[in-house]
């Protein structure tokens, strides 16, 4: 072969398209398919550069370092060399193919090859769906309503109030004590089904709140008015609905022993009420609530209009989008649904598990359609942000790592580590920065008009919001029955969806690479929603979790198939 000396060398490491074919096959909408034939004579070039590269790195008994003939190289790593001189080939001709053309592909081009040897050289084919072009050019930031939330006096106190309730005790009641609606009962309980014990039925020294609502429908109930010391039958028939497929629906029977009463005892809103929470006295008690109030106001506020500009972002611009992208995002949203539906106990996970999307037509329509909605507002806000040169530093991605790091305490450098070392983990964190970025620059060019509201409301007008932009709720409760939902069942269920799935101390944030703030994307459920309790209201009740054991809310009672989960 030739090409030993180095100047020879230097020349022949410029690799030529010697005889490259490429051919369009498809061009339809933003799909594109084109086949290539890459000259075996390029292929033998690139190998010779290959091995002369080798030549300089292995060692070879009986020659000096750099000095091994081509030819003993070919022999012991021609083979290997050919592998990788193919794929590096097919990577360099496929990249270089979507630059010249000026198509950006939307996701990883399929390649499919067809022939790969040094005689015959390579031909493969190309599949892949392209971005559309968005002309954002004299872009004109919409008019926008901005709604501004305060907090009242009263909400504080409602929030003082909800606090004090979570911090009663329940104190031991009279022996000959009937039990109201709002006391414990200690019971135990056995329950049959066609005078069959089952798994779950059954429960010792389970604490019970009566009213709460933690129990199948009508259990709670007949056990009003009982005493202590007393037994009573209850009987409940399962929901159609329940998790538990075996007694969904069966009529069932528990005997039930009430070993003790409690009643609750009077909240007082004082200064030892503070200090329970953690806090020196009622006043700094009431000043850290109406802060986390003014700061869930503040939240709720942006989301509110960044629903508004996205909403008005859509209305705007209509642009076909990429298929695989749609479907990849559709996939996100349904397998979010089925944890969700598995976290809540309303569904079971063996079940979901191999069920790849709504067994209704028309939820499978509308998670499409919401699918379709975020990845075009994704592609739009990515167009704007490109056409406005702006960038995310790294110093702004970094803090957003050390803000993930801090939500696990303790494992602060795993989490760290896992961000910096995967791209793809990296990626997820720089979306939605870049996402409020671009929403944050068009505020600003926008002419925002503010409407004042009390808090209550402007947590109603959120919720509303979010229940228009989100059909497809309603799709958790008939993945469960198998009853499809109704259009109309689905729109009022969204709310009730929402407060099923926040989270938070003020409005649900965004997951990682999405596109809409809090109402697409869904995430775990938890007890409360912002309406309800406060992020300052959540710390203290953690504090005061060891003060509640008395409370009805015992594993023992929680694990056992008498509670309507």
């Amino acid at each position: 072969m030739a090409g030993e000396n180095g100047g020879e060398e230097q020349e022949q490491k410029r690799p030529k398209n010697m005889g490259t074919e490429i051919e369009e096959v498809k061009a339809d909408g933003l799909k594109r398919e084109f086949a290539v034939a890459i000259d075996p004579q390029e292929i033998a070039r690139r190998i010779e550069i290959a091995l002369m590269d080798l030549r300089d790195k292995v060692r070879l008994k009986g020659f000096r370092p750099g000095k091994a003939p081509l030819s003993l190289l070919e022999k012991l790593y021609g083979e290997a060399v050919f592998g990788e001189v193919a794929e590096e080939a097919i990577k360099e001709h496929t990249d270089r193919l979507f630059r010249e053309r000026k198509l950006r592909p939307a996701m990883q081009p399929e390649i499919e090859v067809e022939t790969a040897e040094r005689e015959q050289g390579i031909r493969y084919t190309i599949k892949a769906e392209v971005l559309p072009e968005i002309d954002v050019r004299g872009f004109k930031a919409p008019k926008l309503e901005r709604v501004v939330g305060t907090v009242t006096d009263d909400e504080v106190e409602a929030a003082l109030e909800r606090l004090a309730a979570q911090a009663r005790r329940f104190e031991p009641a009279a022996k000959n004590y009937k039990a109201k609606t709002g006391d414990v009962v200690v019971v135990d309980f056995v329950g049959r089904v066609d005078g069959e014990e089952f798994e779950g039925g059954k429960a010792e020294n389970a604490e019970l709140e009566l009213g709460a609502a933690g129990y199948i429908p009508g259990f709670e109930d007949q056990l009003v008015g009982a005493k202590a010391g007393e037994e009573r039958i209850v009987k409940v028939t399962f929901p159609e609905d329940y998790r538990v497929k075996e007694l969904a629906g069966r009529e069932a029977e528990f005997t039930v022993n009430v070993k003790e009463v409690k009643k609750p005892t009077e909240a007082v809103l004082d200064d030892e009420l503070a200090r329970q929470f953690g806090m020196e006295n009622l006043e700094a008690l009431k000043r850290a609530i109406t802060e986390q109030l003014e700061q869930e106001a503040k939240e709720l506020s942006r989301q509110q209009v960044k629903r508004a500009l996205l909403d008005r972002l859509s209305e705007m611009y209509d642009f076909p989008v990429p298929e695989g992208m749609v479907r990849l995002e559709y996939r996100d949203i349904w397998e979010q649904i089925k944890r969700d539906l598995v976290a809540s106990g309303e569904g079971d996970a063996e079940e979901l598990r191999e069920k790849e999307e709504p067994d209704d037509e028309g939820e499978r329509a509308e998670f499409l359609a919401i699918a379709e909605r975020r990845v075009r507002l994704g592609l739009l806000l990515s167009e704007l942000g490109l056409a406005n040169n702006i960038e995310i530093s790294r110093d702004e991605l970094m803090r957003k790592v050390a803000e993930e790091a801090r939500r696990f305490p303790g494992q602060e450098q795993q989490v760290f580590e896992y961000f910096t070392k995967n791209p793809q983990a990296m990626a997820q964190l720089r979306a939605p920065i870049y996402e409020d970025k671009v929403v944050d620059y068009i505020l600003e060019l926008a002419e925002v008009e503010e409407r004042t509201v009390p808090l209550a409301e402007l947590r109603r007008i959120v919720t509303e919001g979010e229940a228009a932009a989100e059909g497809g709720a309603e799709a958790k409760k008939s993945v469960k029955t198998g009853k499809k939902a109704k259009p109309s069942a689905a729109k009022a269920s969204a709310a009730k969806q929402k407060k099923a799935s926040a989270k938070k101390k003020a409005p649900a944030k965004k997951a990682a690479g999405g596109v809409e703030e809090g109402a697409e994307k869904k995430t775990a459920p938890a007890k409360k929603t912002a309406a309800k309790k406060s992020g300052t209201e959540q710390k203290a009740a953690t504090k005061k979790a060891s003060a509640k054991k008395s409370t009805a809310k015992k594993s023992t009672a929680k694990k056992s198939a008498a509670k309507g989960e």
